[in-house]
């Protein structure tokens, strides 16, 4: 059987940890950052996890995730 191929957009957005959950960076961290309060900031930093639905979704087109 030939090798499959990952999605190449979310190649670069998600990850696996070691437990095999897959993560992802949180939205609106990029662009007017000045209206946004440090307390905002603070909780984008932290990288969010999936719902089930999600994730099903995401192992089939990252097959080597």
């Amino acid at each position: 059987m030939p090798k499959l191929k990952s999605h190449s957009g979310a190649k670069k957005r998600f990850f696996a940890n070691a437990g095999g959950k897959i993560k992802r960076k949180k939205a609106f961290a990029r662009h007017l950052l000045t209206d946004k309060s440090s307390k905002t900031m603070r909780h984008l930093r932290k990288s969010g996890g999936l719902n089930k639905a999600d994730t099903k979704m995401i192992k089939t087109i990252l097959p080597y995730l």
